[in-house]
C-alpha cells in the first residue's frame, strides 16, 4: 500500500506536471505527500576567467530561490485543494548533489515521483531521475512533461522480459495493479539475449492469483528495437500507466541508464513506474 510519497518540485514551468500527478496519487491512496525543491548552486562556466562577479552570482541564487519558493507554494495549494496532507522542504545543493540527496531522501518513502527530463534544462533532471532510480531502493514514477491528467488506472501495461528489474517493478506496482480496471502484460518476442521460454504465461497467472484482471500480449520485435516496439504498442493500447524495470550499469560508481530505459524516458507520452 502507498502511505507516503515524495516528489521533486522544479518550478520550471507554469504547469507543475510531476507535482500535480503526485498529488493525484496521494489522493487515490489516501497517502501523505512530501515535496522537495532544490535551490541549485550558481553555475559558473569554466570559460569565465576569474569567475563571475559576486552580484551576478547572488542574482542567480536569488532567482533560483524564487523559483523554488513558487514551486512549493503551488504544491501546498494543490495538496490543500485535493484534501491531501503535504509537507514541503527547500534544500540547497549542487546539480549532482541534488540527485544523490533526493535518492537518499526517497529511501524513507513508499514511492518517488519525478518529471521527465527536458533538454532545455541541462543535465539536472536526468541526474535526478538516475538518483531516484538507482539510489533510493524504492519504485519511481516518471511523469511526461505533456501530462495533463492525474493518475488514471483504466489500463495498465506491464513490460515483462523475465528479468530481475522487471520482477521488482511488478511487485512494487502491485498497489496500482490491484486497483486497475484492466492490465496487459506485454512481451516483446525475439528480444535479443532473452530466452524463448519467457513467454509471459507464468507472470500472467501470478497476477491473476492476486485478483488482477490481466491479459497477455505478445508482439514481435521485427525490425524494431525493443524500445520502439514498446512505444509503438503503447501508442495503440491507450495505456494510462506503464510498469517496467529500470536498467543501467555502474561506471566507477556513476550509474548510466540502459538503452531501453533511456529510450523510453526520452520518448515517453505515458507515466512510467520503474524499479531497479
Amino acid at each position: 500500500m502507498i502511505k507516503d510519497l515524495v516528489v521533486n518540485l522544479t518550478g520550471a514551468s507554469a504547469q507543475e506536471y510531476a507535482a500535480d500527478y503526485a498529488v493525484s496519487i496521494a489522493r487515490e491512496f489516501g497517502a501523505h505527500a512530501d515535496g522537495i525543491s532544490f535551490i541549485f548552486d550558481p553555475v559558473i562556466p569554466g570559460s569565465v576567467l576569474g569567475g563571475l562577479p559576486t552580484e551576478l552570482i547572488e542574482a542567480q541564487r536569488a532567482e533560483n530561490s524564487k523559483i523554488a519558493k513558487a514551486a512549493t507554494e503551488h504544491f501546498e495549494s494543490a495538496c490543500k485543494t485535493a484534501g491531501v496532507t503535504g509537507h514541503t522542504r527547500i534544500l540547497d545543493a549542487s546539480v549532482a548533489g541534488a540527485a544523490d540527496l533526493f535518492g537518499r531522501i526517497a529511501r524513507r518513502f513508499d514511492l518517488s515521483v519525478v518529471g521527465q527530463a527536458r533538454r532545455d534544462l541541462g543535465a539536472s533532471e536526468d541526474l535526478l531521475i538516475e538518483g531516484a532510480l538507482f539510489e533510493s531502493g524504492r519504485p519511481m514514477v516518471v511523469v511526461p512533461y505533456i501530462q495533463k491528467d492525474g493518475l488514471k488506472l483504466d489500463r495498465m501495461l506491464v513490460c515483462w522480459d523475465g528479468s530481475r528489474p522487471a520482477a521488482r517493478a511488478i511487485a512494487d506496482a502491485m498497489p496500482f495493479l490491484q486497483r486497475a480496471k484492466a492490465v496487459e502484460v506485454l512481451v516483446v518476442i525475439g528480444e535479443r539475449g532473452k530466452g524463448g521460454e519467457l513467454q509471459g504465461t507464468n507472470m500472467t497467472r501470478h497476477l491473476a492469483r492476486h485478483g488482477i484482471n490481466v491479459e497477455l500480449k505478445r508482439v514481435p520485435a521485427g525490425d524494431l528495437d525493443v524500445k520502439d516496439a514498446i512505444l509503438s504498442y503503447v501508442a495503440d493500447s491507450e495505456a494510462t500507466l506503464i510498469v517496467m524495470g529500470g536498467y543501467g550499469h555502474s561506471r566507477l560508481r556513476e550509474f548510466i541508464l540502459g538503452g531501453v530505459t533511456r529510450g523510453i524516458l526520452t520518448s515517453m507520452t505515458t507515466p512510467v513506474l520503474m524499479s531497479h
